[in-house]
């Protein structure tokens, strides 16, 4: 009889935690939460709204998004209110199929090309799976509402990008919390970049994440005067066989004198935001 009472009483205490936990959670801290996850060479951005909801953006190459997510999520929550594939090339959507696999899904954006790409048939497959996921093509002038006054502005693509070469496809977004702004443009490379500063003039960012992981190909001059960052993110794996960050796309982020971080020194990368102030937090 003692031994079933402990147990009983064993089981209420966790309970009790665990639904502690889930009301400590549960509760908005009214901070936006900004997370460039160390998937090696690949992008993955996890995005936490004021009131909780959430936003990743690309998965890396494999199912290590699924360990990193891991950190920056409370390990009972296993849902994702919207997933935004940049573009269709395998270091951005080859972990999303184990994401749909292992959380539940509101909506998915994508630039709506259809590829060839390495991957790109294991991502449309589980995509068209999600039955309750509703799937929308990206383009310029949508707006997603993250609540507490946060919301993603879509800036690119502003066309069908029916076969446009994938990279040229990126979804480029900036995201807003007062007066933090994060400006995120997949692997976009500097002809989108020079365009973008043609026709918006709104660019001006606090962080910027390197398109192309710091490629040559992006990060020009002139998209970097009118992003005008304090930090700059560069999303690359160790040593990597693309030489990236490329040093010409270094030597322009040093002479901006805005701050380099990069996931494959620092690891997972978080910003936390009450809209006025920007911290780094790790």
């Amino acid at each position: 009889m003692k031994h079933w009472l402990r147990l009983i009483v064993l089981y209420l205490i966790v309970a009790s935690a665990v639904a502690l936990a889930w009301m400590a959670y549960d509760m908005p801290d009214k901070k936006l939460t900004v997370a460039f996850l160390d998937i090696g060479q690949g992008d993955s951005i996890f995005i936490q709204s004021p009131t909780g909801r959430q936003v990743l953006i690309d998965g890396g190459i494999d199912r290590d998004v699924l360990a990193e997510l891991a950190l920056v999520m409370p390990f009972f929550d296993r849902s994702i209110d919207v997933v935004i594939a940049t573009h269709p090339d395998k270091d951005h959507i080859g972990g999303l199929p184990y994401v749909f696999e292992q959380y539940d899904i509101d909506v998915v954006l994508d630039p709506g090309l259809e590829a060839d790409t390495e991957g790109y048939d294991f991502y449309a497959d589980m995509r068209a799976q999600e039955k309750d996921v509703v799937y929308h093509e990206a383009r310029r002038g949508q707006v997603i509402d993250l609540g507490g006054g946060a919301y993603l502005r879509i800036l690119y693509p502003d066309k069908d990008m029916d076969g446009a070469e994938t990279n040229s496809a990126s979804i480029a977004t900036q995201l807003i919390y007062g007066e933090t702004e994060v400006m995120l443009t997949g692997d976009a490379p500097d002809e989108t970049e020079n365009y973008l500063v043609s026709i918006d003039s709104h660019l001006t960012s606090d962080i910027l994440k390197a398109g192309h992981h710091g490629s040559k190909t992006s990060t020009s001059q002139v998209f970097l005067d009118a992003v005008d960052p304090d930090y700059t993110i560069i999303s690359a794996g160790k040593d990597n066989s693309y030489g990236h960050p490329h040093q010409e796309v270094v030597a322009r982020l040093v002479a901006a004198s805005t701050t380099i971080l990069t996931t494959f020194e620092e690891g997972t990368i978080v910003f936390e935001s009450d809209g006025k102030t920007l911290r780094l937090m790790r």
